[in-house]
């Protein structure tokens, strides 16, 4: 069975705008499926879309809409309605702020909850009961080592991850059996162009050009999540994050929270 019977006709990437999502679109396309391209900013997919069709032989739809709004969840199934989706990618929700909890309003708290845990709930639930029908299909779900345990500045963000972890855990025990491959991806510090954002406005860095140190090239993780579809639930990606899964295992919930919060420190430093 080749990738595209096994996963098409059609993929459905949400953060496809660029980073992690665009080159994971990318990466289906060079395989054959056609993709759906999800995000907020319609130009900056059309781009992509077009990359996409420049460079494969395959179909591609954009649909810009933000996930943190209500009812996102029932835009796409009604924007998809005609496709047969064999794979859905959910890559979205970077938390933009890094700030303390009670810094912000809690509606940013609310709308990272809704675009991370709410929307990815609702596609999985969508889309899922025709691959387990065909007996084929494919789920990813990007999460973050922020969901390892609670860290500062990430409170929301860390808990919407370890939900996307336990979730895809959960889903990967419900339907591995029934033909349909359930991946959740634990990320570290990654070179997108949020973290670059991030980091250039804290002076962190000096260009938009430059890479984060110590942060993991996009290809590098597209292709070991590729390598990796069928060793779910739950895959480390990268040397450094399986190391940091292994510590905290054998570390007490109080030790594991109290790294976390030396390394954010570290890692971060103070606001540039």
């Amino acid at each position: 069975m080749t990738f595209a019977t096994k996963y098409g006709p059609w993929a459905l990437v949400a953060g496809a705008s660029d980073g992690l999502g665009a080159a994971f679109a990318a990466g289906l396309a060079e395989r054959g499926v056609n993709v759906v391209l999800l995000a907020r900013r319609q130009s900056v997919l059309d781009h992509v879309a077009a990359e996409i069709n420049s460079r494969f032989s395959v179909e591609t739809r954009v649909v810009a809409l933000d996930l943190a709004e209500p009812g996102a969840a029932s835009a796409i199934a009604a924007a998809t309605g005609d496709l047969e989706i064999g794979f859905l990618v959910y890559c979205a929700g970077a938390d933009p702020n890094y700030q303390p909890f009670l810094a912000n309003p809690i509606g940013a708290a609310e709308a990272m909850v809704q675009r991370n845990c709410m929307v990815p709930m609702q596609l999985c639930h969508h889309f899922a009961p025709a691959m387990v029908e065909r007996g084929s299909g494919g789920i990813v779900i990007f999460g973050s080592g922020a969901g390892l345990a609670g860290g500062s500045n990430m409170v929301a963000y860390g808990a919407s991850k370890a939900f996307d972890m336990v979730f895809a855990e959960a889903l990967w025990a419900e339907l591995h059996d029934k033909g349909v491959d359930v991946l959740g991806l634990i990320l570290g510090k990654t070179d997108t162009p949020a973290l670059r954002e991030l980091e250039h406005g804290r002076g962190q860095i000096a260009s938009l050009d430059d890479v984060p140190p110590g942060a993991a090239a996009v290809d590098d993780v597209i292709a070991e999540a590729f390598e990796n579809l069928t060793n779910g639930p739950t895959w480390f990606v990268g040397d450094a994050m399986r190391a940091a899964e292994q510590l905290t295992s054998s570390l007490t919930r109080n030790q594991t929270v109290q790294l976390f919060a030396q390394a954010a420190a570290a890692a971060m430093g103070p606001p540039g």
